[in-house]
Formats: structure tokens, sequence, C-alpha cells
């Protein structure tokens, strides 16, 4: 199988990404959680806090603490109750089907995600170890116990100071999650869904004042040793270090800050680390799973085999933003706004059919904005210059009935904080044209979002690699903007079936050598009527 057009179809030509005539099995689907047997479990308390506000972690994280910022990250926090409106061909008569979801903090495609969290933990109420994040149970599970430091410290190339962390975060994908419904398509879905994962670690982390940076770049097979996982079935994505250090010390272990050091392989960590006592026995429910040889050798080829594969992208901006026109329209700046996190967990909807027309203005289109591309100011490996993030992933929106914007389709330049035009007019038709499904009425929104990435997807100075590093950062700054909209009262709703060439033609993307990504109509909405429940203590 040749990868370049792997990707090329998981991009471009996505209709046959997924073999037409594939009947999925749902009454064989998998759980979108692992479960864990026969292993020892800390369960974790379950009166988590409503409100996040005020909630600060000071000499050490508690275990109330934890279990918080685990539950907002990744737990089921409500389950709900809908009906699905179906309508017979014959005699045009409706039907109600009852549609019970297990509602998590963050959104994934079809509600199957694919990841899952695991921990390092070193503090004094739980043994130090390894722990598997049980969702179900909102409980860990131990998979390991003992210091790890030494282990880890090699497996990053020393790029994070381990031993000043509390604890570290690891987002998996465990392949056959999103597989069984959308074949090879879902390899695409599973980058995004960990970068959400990732914005929302992230943001609850600054909510609790600690401090994290996303290591993209690791001994994938001493990782997935480490934890246990099986390379054909799950494999770490990203590694995600947790401290309470100060701004000062927080710059100063920055994680781009590598130096020159004697090569480490992963099997030489494979090797050192001491025997599992306990035997990893895991439910996933599915009996006849299908194979996804396509999945396997991508991720095979994105692996790293030695620290000599570890590099940084590029500090150099590549080109100069480029100029569309004179024209430009300068945003106002506002004041970061003053939001509950757990109450967007607890009310994050993503509207279908549910937008409606209301007032949107200048200004909450500058907030939405804003807080999107900040998004990329967070710590990583890939390097600490936010211009060049801002090149590799940019955002576009074609607005309509925005007061003090005409209607078009505009470039968001982020240092600029301003809206270049590329292109004027309504172009709700041809955006609704373009979709796969008429799951969403764009006529009814005023801002449908474009996040924008290389043609090339980062391969020429990341290998295969780049794919998913471009994806997660994607899923990150979607993150950013969904919780944005919440800000201003809106909702957004995340779709990756869209024309892309379209897309990329409304905006003239081919020469700037990138493409869209990922296509979110945000509006105002009424949200439609569900029985929901918090499942909190």
């Amino acid at each position: 199988m040749s990868l370049e057009n792997f990707l090329y179809r998981l991009h471009f030509d996505t209709e046959n990404s997924r073999p037409s005539d594939l009947e999925v099995d749902w009454g064989d689907a998998p759980l979108t959680y692992k479960l864990y047997r026969g292993l020892p479990v800390i369960p974790l308390p379950g009166d988590v806090p409503l409100s996040l506000v005020d909630q600060t972690v000071s000499q050490e994280m508690s275990l109330p603490q934890l279990g918080a910022w685990l539950w907002y990250s990744y737990g089921l926090i409500q389950i709900s109750q809908s009906f699905l409106t179906t309508t017979t061909a014959d005699a045009g008569s409706e039907s109600f089907l009852p549609l019970v979801t297990n509602r998590r903090p963050v959104p994934s495609g079809g509600g199957l995600y694919p990841s899952e969290l695991y921990v390092y933990l070193k503090l004094s109420t739980i043994p130090s170890g390894l722990y598997h994040y049980d969702v179900a149970h909102h409980r860990l599970v131990q998979l390991r116990e003992g210091n790890f430091d030494h282990v880890l410290s090699r497996a990053l190339d020393g790029s994070c100071p381990v031993h000043a962390c509390f604890g570290v975060a690891f987002v998996s994908i465990y392949f056959w999650k999103n597989f069984f419904k959308y074949d090879e398509f879902s390899y695409r879905l599973q980058g995004l869904d960990a970068g959400v994962l990732l914005g929302q670690l992230q943001e609850m982390a600054n909510q609790l004042g600690v401090t994290t940076a996303v290591h993209y770049q690791f001994l994938d097979r001493a990782m997935n040793a480490l934890l246990g996982l099986s390379a054909d079935q799950e494999s770490v994505y990203a590694v995600v270090p947790l401290s309470l250090q100060t701004d000062g010390e927080r710059h100063s272990h920055s994680p781009a800050q590598w130096t020159e050091r004697g090569e480490k392989t992963a099997i030489e960590l494979i090797r050192e680390l001491p025997e599992q006592k306990h035997v990893h026995v895991h439910v996933m429910r599915s009996k006849r799973m299908r194979q996804y040889p396509a999945l396997l050798q991508m991720n095979e080829a994105a692996m790293q085999e030695s620290t000599h594969a570890f590099t940084r992208y590029s500090d150099q901006l590549e080109s100069k933003w480029p100029r569309r026109s004179d024209e430009r329209i300068l945003l106002p700046r506002s004041q970061k706004p003053n939001y509950d996190l757990a109450q967007y967990c607890r009310e994050r909807f993503s509207p279908e059919v549910d937008f409606i027309r209301r007032k949107t203005d200048q200004n909450q289109v500058a907030r939405i904005m804003e807080m999107t591309m900040s998004a990329l100011s967070y710590g990583n490996d890939l390097g600490n210059n936010l211009e060049v993030a801002w090149s590799r992933i940019s955002l576009f929106v074609s607005i309509h009935q925005v007061e003090g914007i005409q209607d078009g389709a505009y470039a968001y330049e982020p240092l600029e904080h301003a809206l270049y035009p590329i292109v004027y007019g309504d172009f709700r038709a041809r955006l609704q044209d373009g979709m796969t499904l008429d799951n969403v009425n764009l006529y009814q929104v005023p801002l449908c979002f474009h996040v924008v990435g290389k043609r090339d997807h980062l391969i020429n100075q990341l290998g295969y690699r780049g794919y998913r590093i471009q994806q997660m950062e994607a899923g990150i700054v979607v993150h950013h903007l969904l919780l944005a909209a919440f800000t201003c009262g809106m909702g957004g709703h995340p779709l990756l079936g869209f024309d892309v060439e379209n897309c990329d033609d409304l905006y003239n993307l081919e020469t700037e050598e990138k493409t869209c990504l990922i296509q979110i109509p945000v509006g105002h909405y009424r949200p439609r009527a569900r029985f929901q429940g918090g499942l909190h203590g």
C-alpha cells in the first residue's frame, strides 16, 4: 500500500476511504471505554465539584482534585435520552426512536471515543505507578507500581524533567473503537479526537493551576510496553507531563530545549523494564473484529525507534504570511471572558438542525478568533515560536449577516488580530452543497470556520508522524473554538463530511500549499428536547 495514496484518500477522496458496501455491525459494536479485569483499583471520589472556579492545586494534587481533573477531562458526566425522528417513504408518517447516549466533556466523531487516558502518578495519597483511567467506574486501575522517572525521561530523550513532575498523562488510540464504523477513514478521526482531548486536558490543568506540555515525539514501543499496550490494538499518541512549577521554572524546562545526548532506542528501554506483576486482561465487547492493515502500517511508519529520530519543527518561517489584499478589518481586542469550565462540560452541545438565526456581531467574532488561535501558544516539543505554530495551523471563516462585517470568505491573521477578505459574497449555498450529509442547516449559520493546515501534512519535516501531529494540533484548535463559541452563547458542530477541494478553492488555498482540515459551523441554537441527568456523586 502506498502511504501517500492512503493519506490522499483520507483527505480528498473520503468516499473511497470507506467501502461502499460496508454494513456496520452495531450488535457487535465495541464499548466506548476500555475495561480491565483482575487488576488492583483505586476508587476516585464521586462527589466531584459542580463548579471549577477557585479549584486551584496548592502543594499537592489531592485525590478529589485528581478525580475532578480526570472526570471533567474525559469522564462519563451525563446520561442523555432523546428521540430520532424517522419518516416512512410510503405513508409519510413519522415515528420516534429512543436514543440513549453517555455524554463526555469533549466531542468525538460518531460519539465513539477512540482515545484512552493513562496516568503516571507520584502522590502521597496513592502508590506511585502507572494507571488507566477507568471511565465506566470513575476509578484508577493500577498497571504498574513503582517509580519510572528514569524510563520516561529517557523515552522522551531528556526533554522533560520527569523527576520534577507529580505526574504524566498518556493519550492513546484504540484502533478498533471507531474503525468498526468508519473503516480506514477512522485514521483521520483518531488524530483529531486525540487533539480535542489534549485541549481539554490542558484547559483543565490551567483551571487547577497545573503546568502541562505536550510531547508528540517519544520512543513509541517503549511507551506502549510501559503501559502494557499491544501495538496491533492500541498505541500512545501524546505524552503530557504535569507539574506545579512556577512560570519561570516552566520556561526553563521547555520541552523544546534539547541538547546533544547519547542515542537511546526503544529496544534498550524495553529490555530494562521490570516484569509486570499482573497479566493485563481487558474487555472491549466485540467478538468479530475486522483487520485494519492500513492503520497498522501507518502507525508503524510513524513510530520513532531511536531518539536520533526526534526533531523540532523548523523555527524559521518558511514564507511570509501572504497579504491577500490591502483591505483588512482590525478586530477589537477583548478581555478573557469569565466562564466556568464545569458548566461548559455539562452544557456542551453539537447543534445539527438546531441552529437558529439570531443577532451576531463583530465582538463575538473577534473573541472566537482570538481565543481559538491562542490555543497554539501551548507548551510542546515542536518549537516555541508562536508565529511558526500559526503557519502550521491557521483559521479561515465564511461570514454571513454579522454586524460590522460584509458577507464573504476571510483569512484570520492572529498577530494583527485582523480579518483579510478573500472574496465577498454569500457562500451558504456553496458550502451546503459540499456537505456529504444533510445533518446541519448551514443557511441558519452566521459563521462557518475552517481549520487549515499544510497540504503536505508536515510529512516533509516530521515524516509520517507529521500527519497525526497535524490532526492533533487541529483538534486542539477545534477544542478552543468550541469553548470560545460557548462563551459567546453559541455552539459549534465539527464536521469532516464536506467537500475539501470546494473549500480550498473558496479560500484560494492551493496557491499557499494549504488545505482545509475540518469544518465547524458556529451559531446560536435551540437545544432539542431531551432527558438529561448528571452522573456526579
